[in-house]
């Protein structure tokens, strides 16, 4: 099974593409179960209107699902904020890949910040760099991948295979 984990924005945006291993692709001992296929921060430029800006998302997320044809969406909710220009921005851009999830036929997930931690650390109070690390931990990435925004991403597909799994 293929997971599709976004982690929203409009400026940048976190994108991973996670793949379920079978157990007879992992060696013995081996506790890693899913491996990262693609991530990467996709980015928008400030100098765009903003609706161009969320056709350049549509477009790239459309062209990943095409290439690695995902069956799940993983997206974060999105928490309050006290500028609210941005919330509805990335609630825009939100809208955007779930619309292309849907024309897609995807199932959608969304994790909200507590059930990410949880997940990826066990402990719901867990900060960002505790989260970052098992991440790094939980899956074989390279270790060039240092964008926050992208790591999320593999946090919030991991989140899914782990509701998929108890339920």
């Amino acid at each position: 099974m293929r997971i599709l984990g976004i982690d929203p924005g409009f400026e940048r945006l976190g994108v991973a593409i996670l793949e379920k291993l079978p157990a007879s692709a992992r060696g013995l001992g081996e506790a890693k179960k899913e491996r990262v296929v693609f991530s990467e921060c996709f980015k928008t430029s400030a100098k765009l209107e903003f609706f161009e800006r969320l056709n350049l998302i549509g477009a790239e997320i459309e062209k990943i699902i095409k290439k690695y044809r995902p069956e799940v969406l993983a997206i974060e909710t999105l928490f309050l904020n006290t500028n609210q220009k941005t919330v509805m921005r990335v609630a825009e851009a939100r809208g955007v890949v779930i619309y292309q999830a849907a024309l897609s036929g995807m199932k959608v997930f969304e994790a909200t910040p507590l059930q990410i931690k949880i997940a990826t650390t066990g402990y719901g109070r867990a900060d960002k760099t505790q989260v970052m690390k098992m991440v790094k931990i939980l899956v074989e990435i390279d270790k060039g991948k240092t964008s926050d925004d992208e790591l999320d991403a593999i946090a919030i597909a991991l989140t899914a295979f782990t509701h998929i799994r108890l339920t």
